[in-house]
């Protein structure tokens, strides 16, 4: 009986970084502006987070101003406006990843049913096209729409019933401000899905059709796990910018009369930081608010990776 022997594999040594980037100094030189761009515009910013601990002036420049510790932390957590800031960007932003996420998915995976091509490509244009309007143009429509004689007021006044004030409604200014936004970013986030469904083979689907498997059963078995991978990257992308929810279409649909639920993180800096001028404290509350990303992203990564999933790294 023969008993094979283990033999120890030598290790390839990587040559030294210079030869590797004279070996493709091409591919480097393309990738030269964008590593500019990158470290001028995400790295070299970086350096204002000390004003997170400093009491700005001026004057004195970043380093030269007074050092406060964890104060202005400590004012943030201590605010009377802390609570309502902090539910308000969780509510929105879970609402919308509930309700935008599977949007997307769903009609990727409709459209990937239809075969009449011309139909198809009509359909993909007309829901992603709206994801072209500026975001002030989306609120000067939404405020044309929902306005007091606007068009939803004048249907609703055909049953008899009386004109609502919805952007002054705090009941209804969550729904409205969530429910634009996945009309306008549906057809658009959906192109990544269309993309990965085209990767599925023919084959599988012929052999499923073959088996009498029915159009539901075909999306069930071949083409969610098919883009499962996909839909799990997109997810943890999503998580870790839960408490970024975006400041300008809040800013511009805010008013006093909804305020008690469209304060959130990002128009809080903005008044704080630009409008009363209180740079380190603004700093502080920004860092926060990426710190608890940060760590939303790292955690739901890890979990997809434990469950056996995709994972970013």
């Amino acid at each position: 009986m023969l008993i094979a022997s283990k033999t120890a594999v030598p290790k390839v040594r990587k040559p030294p970084l210079g030869k590797r980037i004279k070996k493709t100094w091409q591919l480097w030189i393309f990738m030269l502006p964008a590593l500019v761009g990158l470290i001028v515009f995400s790295y070299v910013p970086m350096y204002g987070i000390v004003l997170a601990w400093k009491d700005y002036s001026p004057i004195d420049g970043i380093l030269g101003s007074r050092n406060v510790g964890f104060a202005h932390f400590t004012r943030f957590f201590r605010s009377p406006y802390f609570v309502d800031i902090i539910r308000n960007t969780i509510v929105i932003s879970l609402y919308g990843m509930v309700v935008g996420f599977p949007i997307p998915i769903l009609l990727a995976l409709g459209l990937n049913q239809i075969r009449n091509l011309k139909f198809k490509k009509f359909i993909q244009t007309v829901t992603y096209a709206p994801y072209f309007i500026s975001t002030v143009v989306m609120v000067g429509i939404i405020n044309i729409v929902f306005a007091e004689k606007g068009f939803v007021n004048q249907f609703i006044s055909l049953f008899g019933e009386e004109s609502i004030l919805f952007m002054g409604s705090v009941k209804y200014w969550r729904h409205i401000y969530v429910w634009s936004g996945v009309w306008q970013s549906m057809g658009w986030n959906a192109i990544i899905y269309i993309a990965a469904l085209a990767g599925v083979s023919p084959e599988l689907h012929e052999a499923a059709i073959i088996d009498g498997a029915t159009k539901f059963q075909r999306i069930k078995y071949i083409d969610l796990p098919s883009i499962s991978p996909t839909i799990v990257i997109t997810l943890i992308l999503s998580a870790g910018s839960i408490m970024s929810v975006g400041f300008e279409k809040a800013f511009l649909m805010q008013n006093s009369l909804n305020a008690e639920v469209s304060e959130i993180i990002a128009t809080y800096i903005y008044k704080v930081g630009l409008i009363s001028g209180e740079y380190g404290f603004s700093t502080a509350v920004g860092l926060f608010n990426s710190v608890i990303n940060c760590i939303l992203l790292l955690s739901v990564n890890k979990i997809a990776k434990k469950m056996g999933h995709s994972s970013i790294w």
